[in-house]
C-alpha cells in the first residue's frame, strides 16, 4: 500500500512547531497526489493550511493509533520517527509516571527528580530470572539481561550509562550495581557486594559536586568491572576513572560548589579529631566560597561525612590513612587562602608569617620558608646553567592553583588505587560485568578543552553503538533468513579522524605544545590552514579567529581556542613538587611516587578533568630517562590512549545501553520540556537507533501472534492447520506490495507503517461488525420498546376508562349526597335561628328577673344590717351606763372607808402617848416590881405547866391551822383563777373586737381574693392548657430522645463491637506477627545450622583425613549432634567451652540456639507472669483473708515443721537404737565365734533374725512415712507456690522413685526378709561377707539423706514463702504505681497520653525482660546443679549395686538352695511399648528414618506409623526410667530427620511425609504426657499408656521448632514448583479463548531461553494443586495443617500474579481482568471441591480479585472514583495508582484512564494509611500453628510390618 493512501480524512499527523517541537493535527480532507496544501485541524480547535515543501514534497509524519501510544518499546511503534518517539516518551512519563522505556537495545531513563518506590528488594526479586521483554522496562531488566547473558554465553558484559549532567547517570549505575550485589551474593564471607556498593559514597564525595544542572553531578567518568567466579557470585571489582574536572578545585561558577568532601570537612570541623585541621565555615576559604552556594537543600554534610568515613572503614582504609586524606584536603583549602603581594610587575612576595601558608606547611609537613620561596619563584634551566627567576603575582596565583589541582588529582588517584586494592579478589576471576558511567555530549555557550575531550569520547562511543546496533540487526535478519540489504546508517568515522588522525586536531595541539613560543592563536591558524575547506566537518566562525566549529554526530559545537595549550600541557613547577616529596608527612610522598616511574595515562591535567585508569598495585621501576620522557605526555595524548583501552574493553564485551534524559533544567518533578528532550535524544543516539530500525523492517510478529491479532480479517476458508501458511495467504491478500513485508522462519517482518495499516483494516472490520451488531441490537431493542409501549398504552387506556367510569359514579353519588346535605343544612339553619331567638329571650328574662331579685335582696340586706347595728349600739349604751354607775359606787365606798381608817389611826396614836407617860410617873415602883417578879416566877412555873398544855393545844391547833391554811391556799388559788378568768374574758372581749375588725377586713379581702382567684383560675387554666401542650411536646421530645438514646446505644454497642472486633483482629495480627518473627528466626537458625554443618563437614574433610583401612564410626556423631541440637541447658553448658574455641563461623549457630532457648524460656516466664498478673485482682480483693492466712500460716507451718522434726527425731532415735543393737550383735558375734553360735536355733541366730525382722518391718514403716512426708511437703510446696514448673516436681518424684526402685537399702532388706523365710539358708555365709554392715551403712545413709532432704525442703519452703510475700508486696507497689501513672496519663492530651503509655509500656517490658533473664539464669544454674547431683546419686547407687553384686561370689549364688515356685502362664497382654537394645539405636534410626521410602509407607501402611513406632520406643525407655536412652533416641531422631530433609529437601513427598510424622510424634508426646489438658479425649487404656518418669516438655518444644522448619521447607518446595506455572497459567494463557486479543506490541524477546513459555496453563496449576493435596492426605497430615498449606499456596499464586500484573503494562487491560477473574473462580471451585473454603485461602486472593475488578470497572466520573476507593480495600494506594497508570486498551474502543481521574483517586486515598510498598512479598510465609490432634489409635494394636526391617524390636 502506498504511503500517500494513508493520508485520508481524519488521519492524524505531526507538524513542526517552534514551541512544542511537534504538534498534532487532523486532516480535514483526503490528500491527493499533487496537492500543495493540507487542510488541518489542530487539537487546540484551530484550522490550519499546511504548505508542503515544493522541493522535497515530503508529507508530515503520520501519528500512531492511540492503541500504540505508551508502548514499552519505541521500536514497536508502527510509525518510527522523532515526533512519535517524543510523544510516546511524554505520555509514559507524564501520564503513566513511567520513567523507563526501551528503544530497541537501548533503555531510555528519564530523571523524575522524585524518589520512586520501584527499587526495593521486592522489585529486584520480581525482575530476577525474567526475560527482558516479559516485564516493564527497568534498569533491573537491563542488569538481569547482562547477568543472564554472562552466565549463558560465558561472555563479559558491559552496561554503558550516558547522558547529560543531572540526567541520572550515577543513580542508574548505582542501581545496576546494587542489582548485581543482591541477585548474585558474594562467594566469600568478606561481603564483597557491600564493599562494591560502599565505594559509591567515597567516589561521590571526592568526585561529585553541585552544578547549576545537578546537585550531585559526577565530574569524572568511571568504568567499574564487577568480577564473578564460576558460580557467578561477586568476588571483587575494579574501577577506572576518566577525565576528572580538576579546575573545579580552584574555581566554581555562580550557584555551584566545589567537591562535596571539602564541605563535609568544614561541616565536621568541630569534631575533636578534626581540630588539628584548623578548619571552619566553608565561606572562610577561597576554594569553597566562589560559587556562593555552600549548602545543598536537604543534604546534611555532617551526616554525609560520617557515611564517607564509614565507607572508608568498610573498604579497609585505616583511621590513620583517613586522617591523612583529610589533612591533605584541609591543606588544599588553606593553600587557596595564601595571598600574594606585588613588589613590581615581575615579582611578588608572601607576607611574613602568613597564617594560611603556615597552616598548610604544618599540615603537609614541609618547610615554611622553602614553600614560601618556591611559590614566588621558579627555576629556569638552559643548556649551560640554571637560574632562579621571580614570578609575577598573576603567575604565582596560577602556580598556586596548579599545585592545588595537582595535589587533588594525585590524592584522587591514590584513593581510587586503594579502593581497587580493597575490591581486589585473590580468587581467579571467571567473568565480569562492566558499568560505564560517563558524561554525555556537552555543548555550552563557551566550550573549551574539557568539552572537546568529552565530545571526542562520545563520538567513539557512538561509533561503537552504531556498529553494535547494525550488527544486531544483521544477526536478526540472518537468523530469520531474511534477504539482507545494506542499510545506510550514519558513520562518524570522518569526525573521529578529524580529531585523532595524523595532523588531526589533537596531533596539531600536541605539536604546538612542544613549540617554545606556541600559543593558542598560532595553533588556531594551523587548524585553519590544515582543515578549513578540506574537511566538511570543520568550520571557522565568521566573527572569530580564535575558535573553530566541529560537526559532531549530535550537533555543531563551537570551541574557543583560548586555554587549550595550557590545559593540554598540565604545567606544574617541579620545585614545588620536590618540596612536597621531601615532606615529613609519610602519606604525601606516596601520592607522588608515580611521578618517578612510567605511568599509564592517568596523570593530572591542569585543564579541568583528569583521565585516569587503573594503577597496578605493585609499581614497576622505570629508568630515569624513560621517566622524563613519559612525563612529557600531554593530556590529550593520555586521554586518547585511555579511550582506546576503554573501547577495546567494550568491544570485547556484549554492551547494554542506558541513555539518561534530563526532562527539564529546573529539576521539577515529572515536568517534560520537549525542546530539551529532543536535544538529548538526538545527542544520545536514540533517534539513530530509530532510524536504523525504520530503514529495515521495524515491526516483527510471530506467526501465532499475527494469527491471534488478525484472525478477524480472515475468513473461515482461509484458516488452515498450518499457521505460517495461513498468515502468508492472508498477507498476500491484504498487502499487495510484497516489499512491505518479509516472511522469516518464526516471524513476519513489516516495513514502517504497515502495522498501522493492518490495525486500520482490523478496526474497520471490527467497526463494521460493531455497526451490524448495533443495527441488529438497536432494532431488537426498539421493537421490544415498541411492544412494551403498546402494551403499556392498552393498560393505560383500560385504567383511564375505568377511572372515568368511577369518576361518573362518584359524581352521581356526590349529587345525591349534596341534596341530602342541603335538606339537612336548611333544616339546621332554621332550627339554629329559632334556638338563637329562644336563647336570647331566656337570657333577657333571666337578666331582668335577676335584677329585680338583686334589688329585693339588697333592701332586705340593708334592713337586716340596720337591726344588727341598732342591737350593738343599744347594748353598748347600756353597758356604758352600767360601768359608770359601778365606778361611782366604788368611789363612794372608798372615800368612806378611808375616813373610817383615819379615825382609827388617830385613836391608836393617842393611846400610845398615854403609856409612856405612865412609865415616867411610876419609876419608883421597882420593889413592887421585884415582888411582882417573884410572882412572875411562880406564875412561870404555872406557865410551864400551862405551856405544856398549850403545846398540846398548839399541836392540835397547828393541825387545824394547816387544814385551814390549805383551805385558804385553795381558796386563794381559786380566787387567782377567777381573776385570771376575768382578765381572760376581758382579753377575749378585746380579741372579739379585733376579730370583728379583722372579719370586716377579711370580707373585703375575700372579695378581692375571689376576684383574683377568678383571674388566677382563668390564668391557671390557660397555663395548664399551655403546660399540657408543652407536656405533649416534651413527651414527644422524650420519646424522640429515648429513640435517639436507643439508637445511640445501638450505635455505641455496634461501635464497641466493631472496636472489639478490630482490637481482636489487631491482637491476632500481633500474635501472627510474633509467630512470624519467631518462625523467621527459626528459619534463619536452620539456615545457619545447615551452614554450620556444611562448614563442619568441610573442616572434617580438610583436617581429619582418614587413614587407609580405617573408617570412623558414627558413635560420636550422635552425641555431638545431640549436644548441638538438643535445646536444654545441660547441653548448652557442657558444649559451651568447646564452642568458644571454634572459629567465628561456628559461633553463629551457637548464639542463635542460645537466643532461641532464651526466647523460649522468656516466653514461658512471660506467660507465667501474665497468669500471676491475672490473679493479682483476686489477691487484691482477698487482702484481709490473705493477711489472716499469713498470720495463721506460721502457726500451721510451725505445727507441720514440728511434726516433721518429731518424725526426724524418731528416725534418729531409731537409727541410734539400731546402731546400738548392731554393735551388741557385733560384739556377741565377735565374742562367740564358734560355729554353733551361728547355727540355726542358736541364741545369737535368733537374736539376729528377730533384729533383722524388726528392722525390715521398721524400715518398711519408715519408708511409708518418708513417702507420706515427701508427699505432704510436695503438697505444701504446691499450696505455697502453685506455679511450680513440671520439671521441679518431676525431679522430686524421680528422687523418690530412685529411692524406692534403685535404692540399695530396699534391695538389702528385702533380700534379708526373703532369707528369713527360707529355713534352709546358710547364715554363716550371710555373715561372712559383712552384709549386715552394708545394711547398717545403707540405713545410715538413708537416714542422713532423708534428714538433709527434710532440712533443705524446710529451708526452700521458707524461702519460697518469703519470696512470695515479697512478690505480693512488689505487685501491690506495681499496682499503685500503675494507678498513679494512669491518673497522670488521664490528665494528659490524647497524643501525649498515647506516647506516655507507649513509653511506659516499653520501659515495663524492658524491666520485665531483664528480670526474666535474671530468673532464667538462676533457674539454669539450679537445673544444672540438680542434674549434676542426680547424676552423682545415680552413679553412687550404681556403684553400690555393682559392689554388692561383686561381693557375692558365683559359687555362693549357685549353692543357694532355691525353693521351687509354680509360675502360671498368662495370656500375652501388650502394653503398647517397643523394646530395643541400646546398640540397635543407630540401626533403628537408619531403617525407620534415613532409608525409609515415603511412597511405600504412605500407600501400604497406616499414616504416621514411624511416629507411632518411635513414640512406643520412647515409652519403653521411660518405663525403664532410662534417661540416657530417652535423650539419645530423641536426639538421634531429630538429627536423622534433619539429615533426610537436607539430603532430599527438594522432594515434596519426603518433606510432606516427615512434616506429617513430626506432627504426629509431637501429638503423641502431648497426648501421653500425663497432663490433664491433653488427656481429655483419651480412653482409659490410653491414659494407662502415659509417660510415668520423664517430662518431655522441652523436647516437645524442640519438635515443634523442627516442625516449623519442615513446614517452611515445604513451602519453599511448593513455591519452587508453582513459580514457573503461575505467570503463564494465571496471566499469559487464554483460558477463555478469543477474549483478549494479542496487542501489536512487536516486542522483541532479548533472550531465546524460554523453552517452556506458554506450556503451562491453569489446568497445569490445578493438576499440581490436586497432586499436592492428595499427597498431604495420603501422609495423614492434620486437616488444619493442610488448610494452612493450601492458604500459603494460594497466597503465593495471588502474590506472584499480582506482582507480575503490576510490572507488565501489556497485561493491564479489560480483557485480561476478565481472564484473571475466571481463573480465580476456577481456583475457588477447586477449594469448594476439596471442602477448603474455610481455610482462609480465598481471602489471600482478594488483592488479585480487586485488581482484576479494577481493570474492568468504569473509570471516568467521581462516582466511579468513590466506588473504586471503597472496592479496592485490599490494595494499597500505590498499587491502585500503578494499575490505573498501566491500564492499556487492547482495542480502539476502549479508553485510557485520564490523568485527572488518577489524581482524583490519589486525593481520595491520601488519608489511607497503608504501606508504600508497590509489590506484595511473595516470599512471605504465614506463621504456622500445630493444633493438638489426638489419635484414637490404640498403641497396643499397632503391628510392625516386616518390610521396615525392624526385626530387632520386640513388642512389650
Amino acid at each position: 500500500m502506498a504511503a500517500s493512501e494513508l493520508y485520508t480524512k481524519f488521519a492524524r499527523v505531526w507538524i513542526p512547531d517552534p514551541e512544542e517541537v511537534w504538534k498534532s493535527a487532523e486532516l480535514l480532507k483526503d490528500y491527493k497526489p499533487g496537492d500543495k496544501v493540507l487542510l488541518l485541524h489542530l487539537e487546540e480547535g484551530k484550522d490550519l493550511e499546511y504548505r508542503l515543501d515544493p522541493k522535497t514534497k515530503e508529507l508530515p509524519h503520520l501519528r500512531n493509533p492511540d492503541i500504540l501510544v505508551g508502548e514499552n518499546d519505541l521500536t514497536a511503534l508502527s510509525y518510527l520517527h522523532e515526533p512519535a518517539v517524543l510523544h510516546n516518551l511524554r505520555v509514559r512519563f507524564i501520564d503513566s509516571k513511567l520513567i523507563y522505556t526501551y528503544c530497541g537495545i537501548v533503555l531510555v531513563a528519564i530523571n523524575p527528580y522524585e524518589q520512586l518506590p520501584i527499587y526495593g528488594e521486592d522489585i529486584i526479586n520480581a525482575y530476577s530470572g525474567q526475560n527482558m521483554g516479559d516485564m516493564d522496562p527497568h534498569i533491573f531488566a537491563v542488569a538481569e539481561e547482562a547477568y543472564k547473558q554472562m552466565a549463558r554465553d560465558e561472555r563479559n558484559q558491559s552496561i554503558i550509562v550516558s547522558g547529560e549532567s543531572g540526567a541520572g547517570k550515577t543513580v542508574s549505575a548505582k542501581y545496576a550495581m546494587r542489582y548485581f550485589a543482591t541477585v548474585s551474593g558474594s562467594a566469600s564471607e568478606a561481603n564483597v557486594e557491600e564493599k562494591v556498593l560502599a565505594s559509591n559514597p567515597i567516589m561521590e564525595s571526592i568526585g561529585n559536586a553541585k552544578t547549576t544542572r545537578n546537585d550531585n553531578s559526577s565530574r569524572f567518568g568511571k568504568y567499574i568491572e564487577i568480577g564473578f567466579d564460576k558460580r557467578y557470585r561477586i568476588i571483587g571489582a575494579n574501577m577506572r576513572t576518566y577525565l576528572l574536572e580538576k579546575s573545579r578545585v580552584v574555581f566554581q561558577a555562580e550557584e555551584e560548589r566545589n567537591y562535596h568532601i571539602f564541605y563535609q570537612l568544614c561541616a565536621s570541623a568541630k569534631l575533636p579529631e578534626f581540630k588539628m585541621l584548623r578548619l571552619g565555615n566553608a565561606n572562610n576559604f577561597h576554594y569553597t566560597k566562589q560559587g556562593g552556594s555552600p549548602v545543598i537543600e536537604g543534604v546534611d554534610d555532617t551526616k554525609e561525612m560520617a557515611h564517607t568515613r564509614q565507607a572508608c572503614t568498610l573498604l579497609g582504609i585505616s583511621e590513620s590513612y583517613q586522617m591523612g586524606i583529610f589533612r591533605i584536603l584541609a591543606g588544599i583549602l588553606h593553600l587557596g587562602n595564601v595571598a600574594f603581594t606585588s613588589r613590581d610587575s615581575d615579582s611578588c612576595t608572601i607576607p611574613p608569617k602568613h597564617e594560611p601558608l603556615s597552616i598548610f606547611s604544618d599540615l603537609m609537613g614541609v618547610d615554611y620558608e622553602e614553600m614560601c620561596h618556591w611559590l614566588c619563584h621558579r627555576k629556569l634551566a638552559t643548556a649551560t646553567e640554571t637560574y632562579i627567576k621571580p614570578i609575577s603575582k598573576l603567575q604565582a596565583t596560577n602556580a598556586r592553583d596548579a599545585l592545588a589541582k595537582h595535589i587533588y588529582a594525585k590524592l584522587f588517584s591514590w584513593i581510587v588505587d586503594h579502593v581497587n586494592q580493597a575490591l581486589h579478589s585473590a580468587v581467579k576471576q571467571h567473568s565480569f560485568i562492566g558499568v560505564l558511567d560517563i558524561y554525555g555530549f556537552e555543548t555550552f555557550e563557551i566550550n573549551s578543552f574539557e568539552q572537546f575531550c568529552i565530545n571526542y569520547a562520545n563520538e567513539k562511543l557512538q561509533q561503537q553503538f552504531n556498529m553494535h546496533v547494525f550488527k544486531l540487526e544483521q544477526e536478526e535478519y540472518m537468523k530469520e533468513q531474511i534477504p539482507w540489504t545494506l542499510i545506510d546508517f550514519y558513520d562518524n568515522q570522518p569526525c573521529i579522524n578529524l580529531i585523532e588522525s595524523k595532523l588531526g586536531i589533537l596531533d596539531l595541539l600536541d605539536e604546538e605544545c612542544k613549540m617554545p613560543k606556541g600559543t593558542d592563536d598560532t595553533w588556531a591558524q594551523k587548524l585553519y590552514n590544515t582543515h578549513l575547506n578540506k574537511c566538511a566537518l570543520f568550520e571557522k566562525p565568521r566573527l572569530s579567529n580564535k575558535a573553530f566549529i566541529i560537526q559532531h554526530f549530535a550537533d555543531k559545537v563551537e570551541y574557543q581556542c583560548e586555554g587549550f595549550l595550557e590545559k593540554n600541557k598540565d604545567t606544574v613547577f617541579e620545585e614545588q613538587i620536590k618540596v612536597l616529596k621531601s615532606s615529613k608527612f609519610k602519606m604525601l610522598p606516596e601520592l607522588f611516587q608515580d611521578d618517578e616511574k612510567a605511568i599509564s595515562p592517568t596523570s593530572a591535567t591542569s585543564s579541568g578533568r583528569t583521565p585516569l585508569t587503573r594503577t597496578p598495585a605493585k609499581p614497576t621501576k622505570g629508568r630515569p630517562g624513560q621517566t622524563a620522557k613519559e612525563h612529557k605526555k600531554t593530556v590529550g595524548h593520555q586521554f586518547r590512549n585511555s579511550l582506546h583501552l576503554l573501547m577495546e574493553t567494550l568491544n570485547a564485551t556484549t554492551p547494554h545501553y542506558v541513555r539518561c534524559i534530563k526532562p527539564n533544567d529546573f529539576k521539577f518533578p515529572f515536568t517534560f520540556d520537549e525542546k530539551r528532550a529532543v536535544q538529548q535524544l538526538r545527542a544520545c543516539g536514540v533517534l539513530e537507533t530509530i532510524r536504523i530500525s525504520a530503514a529495515g523492517f521495524p515491526s516483527r510478529w510471530t506467526y501465532q501472534e499475527f494469527f491471534s491479532r488478525y484472525r478477524v480479517l480472515m475468513k473461515q476458508k482461509d484458516v488452515l492447520s498450518d499457521r505460517k501458511q495461513t498468515c502468508k495467504n492472508v498477507l498476500e491478500k491484504l498487502i499487495l506490495d510484497k516489499d512491505k513485508y518479509q516472511f522469516g522462519k518464526t516471524k513476519i517482518f513489516f516495513r514502517a507503517g504497515q502495522v498501522a495499516y493492518l490495525e486500520k483494516l482490523r478496526a474497520d472490520k471490527l467497526r463494521a461488525a460493531c455497526i451490524r451488531i448495533q443495527k441488529t441490537i438497536r432494532g431488537w431493542l426498539l421493537r421490544k420498546k415498541y411492544l412494551r409501549m403498546r402494551k403499556a398504552a392498552i393498560t393505560v387506556q383500560r385504567h383511564v376508562r375505568g377511572y372515568q367510569a368511577r369518576c361518573y359514579a362518584k359524581f352521581l353519588r356526590r349529587t345525591k349526597a349534596a341534596t341530602i346535605i342541603q335538606k339537612y343544612w336548611r333544616m339546621y339553619i332554621i332550627r339554629r335561628r329559632y334556638k338563637i331567638r329562644r336563647s336570647a329571650t331566656i337570657v333577657l328574662q333571666s337578666y331582668l328577673r335577676g335584677y329585680l331579685a338583686r334589688n329585693r335582696y339588697r333592701k332586705m340586706l340593708r334592713e337586716h344590717k340596720a337591726v344588727i347595728i341598732q342591737k350593738w349600739v343599744r347594748g353598748w349604751l347600756a353597758r356604758r351606763h352600767y360601768r359608770r354607775s359601778t365606778q361611782a359606787i366604788i368611789y363612794l365606798q372608798c372615800c368612806f372607808r378611808r375616813m373610817m381608817a383615819k379615825r382609827e389611826l388617830k385613836k391608836l396614836k393617842i393611846e400610845a402617848r398615854s403609856v409612856e407617860r405612865y412609865k415616867k410617873l411610876h419609876i419608883g415602883m421597882e420593889n413592887k416590881i421585884m415582888q411582882l417578879q417573884r410572882k412572875v416566877d411562880e406564875q412561870n412555873k404555872d406557865y410551864k405547866c400551862l405551856m405544856e398544855k398549850l403545846t398540846n393545844l398548839e399541836g392540835i391547833y397547828t393541825s387545824e391551822t394547816e387544814k385551814l391554811r390549805s383551805d385558804l391556799e385553795r381558796l386563794q388559788l381559786s380566787e387567782e383563777e377567777a381573776k385570771i378568768a376575768t382578765g381572760r374574758v376581758l382579753s377575749l372581749q378585746e380579741e372579739i373586737a379585733k376579730l370583728r375588725k379583722d372579719l370586716e377586713q377579711t370580707q373585703s379581702e375575700k372579695k378581692s381574693i375571689e376576684e383574683r382567684a377568678d383571674r388566677y383560675k382563668q390564668e391557671t387554666e390557660q397555663l395548664v392548657s399551655s403546660l399540657k401542650e408543652e407536656n405533649t411536646l416534651l413527651k414527644q421530645e422524650k420519646e424522640a430522645l429515648n429513640h435517639l438514646i436507643v439508637e445511640q446505644a445501638k450505635e455505641m454497642t455496634e461501635t464497641m463491637e466493631k472496636k472489639l472486633v478490630e482490637e481482636t483482629k489487631q491482637l491476632e495480627l500481633d500474635l501472627n506477627d510474633e509467630r512470624l518473627r519467631y518462625q523467621n528466626l527459626l528459619n534463619e537458625f536452620s539456615r545457619l545450622e545447615e551452614r554450620y554443618d556444611d562448614l563442619k563437614e568441610e573442616m572434617t574433610l580438610m583436617v581429619n583425613v582418614p587413614k587407609p583401612g580405617h573408617k570412623r564410626t558414627d558413635s560420636t556423631h550422635s552425641s555431638n549432634e545431640s549436644e548441638y541440637t538438643f535445646s536444654s541447658e545441660i547441653a548448652e553448658s557442657e558444649d559451651l567451652p568447646l564452642r568458644t574455641e571454634e572459629p567465628s563461623e561456628k559461633k553463629v549457630p551457637l548464639d542463635m540456639s542460645l537466643f532461641l532457648k532464651l526466647q523460649k524460656r522468656v516466653t514461658e516466664l512471660e506467660q507465667e507472669k501474665q497468669v500471676m498478673q491475672d490473679e493479682l485482682d483476686r489477691k487484691e480483693e482477698q487482702v484481709l483473708r490473705s493477711k489472716a492466712k499469713e498470720e495463721e500460716r506460721p502457726q500451721i507451718r510451725g505445727a507441720e515443721l514440728e511434726y516433721e522434726s518429731l518424725k526426724r527425731q524418731e528416725l534418729e532415735s531409731e537409727n541410734k537404737k539400731l546402731k546400738n543393737e548392731l554393735n551388741e550383735l557385733r560384739k556377741a558375734l565377735s565374742e562367740k565365734s564358734a560355729p554353733e553360735v551361728t547355727a540355726p536355733g542358736a541364741p545369737a541366730y535368733r537374736v539376729l533374725m528377730e533384729q533383722l525382722t524388726s528392722v525390715s518391718e521398721e524400715l518398711d514403716v519408715r519408708k511409708e512415712e518418708v513417702l507420706i512426708l515427701r508427699s505432704q511437703l510436695v503438697s505444701q510446696k504446691e499450696a505455697i507456690q502453685p506455679k511450680n514448673t513440671m520439671t521441679d516436681s518431676t525431679i522430686l518424684l524421680e528422687d523418690v522413685q530412685k529411692m524406692k526402685d534403685k535404692g540399695e537399702i530396699a534391695q538389702a532388706y528385702i533380700g534379708l526378709k526373703e532369707t528369713n523365710r527360707l529355713p534352709t539358708m546358710d547364715c554363716h555365709e550371710l555373715n561372712e561377707d559383712g552384709e549386715l554392715w552394708l545394711v547398717y551403712e545403707g540405713l545410715k545413709q538413708a537416714n542422713r539423706l532423708l534428714e538433709s532432704q527434710l532440712q533443705s525442703q524446710k529451708r526452700s519452703h521458707e524461702n519460697e514463702a518469703e519470696a512470695l510475700r515479697g512478690e505480693i508486696q512488689s505487685l501491690k507497689e506495681e499496682n499503685n504505681r500503675q494507678q498513679q501513672l494512669l491518673a497522670q496519663n488521664l490528665q494528659l492530651p490524647p497524643e501525649a497520653r498515647i506516647e506516655a503509655s507507649l513509653q511506659h509500656e516499653i520501659t515495663r517490658l524492658t524491666n520485665e525482660n531483664l528480670d526474666l533473664m535474671e530468673q532464667l539464669e538462676k533457674q539454669d544454674k539450679t537445673v544444672r546443679k540438680l542434674k549434676k547431683q542426680l547424676k552423682v546419686f545415680a552413679k553412687k547407687i550404681g556403684e553400690l549395686e555393682v559392689g554388692q553384686m561383686e561381693n557375692i561370689s558365683p559359687g555362693q549364688i549357685i549353692d543357694e538352695p532355691i525353693r521351687p515356685v509354680n509360675i502360671p502362664r498368662k495370656e500375652k497382654d501388650f502394653q503398647g511399648m517397643l523394646e530395643y537394645k541400646k546398640e540397635d539405636e543407630q540401626k533403628l534410626v537408619k531403617n525407620l528414618i534415613l532409608e525409609l521410602k515415603p511412597r511405600g509407607v504412605a500407600v501400604n501402611l497406616i499414616p504416621g506409623l514411624p511416629a507411632y513406632i518411635l513414640f512406643m520406643c520412647v515409652r519403653h525407655a521411660d518405663y525403664l526410667n532410662d534417661d540416657q536412652k530417652v535423650r539419645s533416641l530423641l536426639t538421634s531422631t531429630i538429627n536423622s530427620i534433619k539429615k533426610v530433609l537436607k539430603k532430599r529437601g527438594d522432594d515434596f513427598e519426603t518433606v510432606s511425609f516427615w512434616l506429617s510424622n513430626t506432627c504426629r510424634f509431637l501429638h503423641c508426646l502431648k497426648q501421653y504426657s500425663g497432663e490433664e489438658g491433653f488427656m481429655k479425649h483419651n480412653t482409659s487404656r490410653q491414659n494407662e499408656h502415659c509417660l510415668t518418669n520423664f517430662d518431655l516438655a522441652e523436647y516437645r518444644q524442640v519438635l515443634s521448632d523442627l516442625a516449623i522448619q519442615i513446614y517452611q521447607q515445604l513451602v519453599r518446595v511448593l513455591e519452587n514448583i508453582l513459580q514457573p506455572m503461575i505467570v503463564s497459567g494465571m496471566l499469559e494463557h487464554e483460558t477463555i479463548q478469543g477474549v483478549s486479543g494479542v496487542k501489536p506490541t512487536g516486542l522483541r524477546k532479548r533472550t531465546s531461553s524460554i523453552a517452556d513459555e506458554g506450556t503451562y496453563t491453569l489446568d497445569s496449576i490445578l493438576r499440581q494443586l490436586n497432586s499436592f493435596h492428595s499427597v498431604l492426605c495420603q501422609h495423614g497430615m492434620d486437616p488444619e495443617l493442610i488448610k494452612q498449606v493450601v492458604k500459603q499456596m494460594f497466597y503465593i499464586v495471588g502474590a506472584v500474579t499480582l506482582n507480575n500484573l503490576l510490572l507488565r503494562k501489556d497485561m493491564c487491560s479489560w480483557s485480561k481482568g476478565m481472564q484473571i477473574r475466571y481463573n480465580v473462580s476456577q481456583l475457588e471451585e477447586w477449594l469448594r471441591d476439596k471442602n477448603l473454603m474455610n481455610s482462609g485461602a480465598k481471602e489471600t486472593l482478594e488483592p488479585l480479585i480487586q485488581a482484576a475488578q479494577l481493570l474492568q470497572v468504569k473509570k471516568k466520573t467521581d462516582d466511579d472514583a468513590e466506588a473504586i476507593c471503597s472496592m479496592c480495600s485490599a490494595l494499597t494506594t500505590a498499587q491502585i495508582v500503578k494499575v490505573l497508570n498501566l491500564y492499556t486498551p487492547v482495542n480502539e474502543f476502549e479508553e485510557r484512564v485520564s490523568v485527572s481521574f488518577i489524581r482524583t483517586i490519589q486525593m481520595r486515598l491520601r488519608d489511607r494509611k497503608d504501606s508504600p510498598q508497590l509489590l506484595m512479598d511473595a516470599k512471605h510465609i504465614f506463621p504456622v500453628t500445630f493444633p493438638f490432634n489426638p489419635s484414637s489409635l490404640a498403641l497396643e494394636t499397632i503391628q510392625i510390618p516386616a518390610s521396615l526391617g525392624l526385626g530387632f524390636i520386640s513388642r512389650v
